[in-house]
């Protein structure tokens, strides 16, 4: 397989964002996660879902989890995060100890009963002072991986940052920030947009 660098991998996926994801419309509003409105409108689960996007995503993502190593978990909030999070756990590798978890919109009343996370977080088990990387895959005011992060930092956990593919640039670096936590997106609106 042949080795991309950092920034050719970041071309191409603004290419593949372009290309797969993003919808402009002159005429009508798109009503965002949010509840804003918006005449550009990004759906990332074509570029998740796309072998190429997909590899380029995981040397991206974790290009800035080795920043921050060491990780224990990375996951976040359903739908967005989940192919995200399975993207990550592949990449990390044989042998890797990073593990994987999904935080519900709504808990389904009970918790991982294997795991003993509770109720609303699945996957791997989620301990007490775990450093964790939330991912998430569009971000506007970043109201719903904050709702994530709060429910992390309640089990005692350090939510180090979330990494997300593209920031919209409508207040979500400074949402976060405002948390203590950093956002860090692979890229940003402007890049799609050219504005």
């Amino acid at each position: 397989m042949t080795t991309i660098s950092l920034h050719q991998a970041k071309l191409n996926l603004i290419e593949n964002v372009r290309d797969l994801a993003y919808l402009y419309s002159n005429d009508s509003q798109f009503t965002l996660a949010s509840g804003k409105q918006s005449s550009h409108f990004f759906d990332m689960k074509p570029v998740m879902m796309d072998p190429e996007s997909a590899h380029l995503l995981g040397i991206l993502i974790h290009s800035e989890i080795e920043k921050l190593a060491p990780i224990d978990a990375v996951g976040g909030l359903e739908l967005g995060a989940v192919p995200l999070t399975g993207i990550v756990i592949a990449k990390a590798g044989r042998g890797s100890t990073m593990k994987g978890f999904i935080v519900r919109k709504e808990a389904k009343g009970r918790g991982g009963r294997k795991t003993g996370n509770p109720p609303g977080i699945e996957g791997s088990t989620i301990n007490k002072n775990d450093r964790i990387i939330l991912l998430e895959d569009v971000t506007t005011t970043g109201g719903s991986a904050l709702k994530a992060a709060k429910i992390l930092s309640e089990l005692g956990c350090n939510v180090v940052s979330c990494i997300t593919i593209l920031d919209r640039e409508e207040g979500g670096i400074e949402a976060f920030s405002n948390a203590g936590i950093k956002l860090i997106p692979l890229i940003i609106k402007s890049d799609i947009t050219g504005d």
